[in-house]
């Protein structure tokens, strides 16, 4: 999990409080305000989310590549050489 994840995460749940304070108070500005952190947390979770996914496609398409060999020079005497 990276800090985009958490921080994301973060703001969405303070955006979710000063959303609710807003509205209890009546005032919605501070409802605006909190409604526009919670979006802007969510976005950046997702982004941190999508940063993870790459990541991780990433290290396992390098895991699943195999690894290239050089030919002996027993195979090449033998005329079993292959270029890789």
């Amino acid at each position: 999990m990276n800090k985009d994840r958490v921080e994301g995460k973060v703001k969405d749940v303070a955006g979710g409080i000063e959303r609710q304070a807003g509205e209890w108070t009546g005032d919605p500005k501070k409802q605006a305000q909190g409604a526009a952190k919670q979006v802007e947390g969510k976005l950046q979770n997702t982004w941190g989310k999508a940063k993870d996914a790459s990541k991780k496609a990433v290290e396992d398409e390098e895991t699943r590549k195999p690894s290239r060999s050089v030919p002996d020079e027993d195979d090449e005497a033998a005329g079993e050489g292959v270029r890789r």
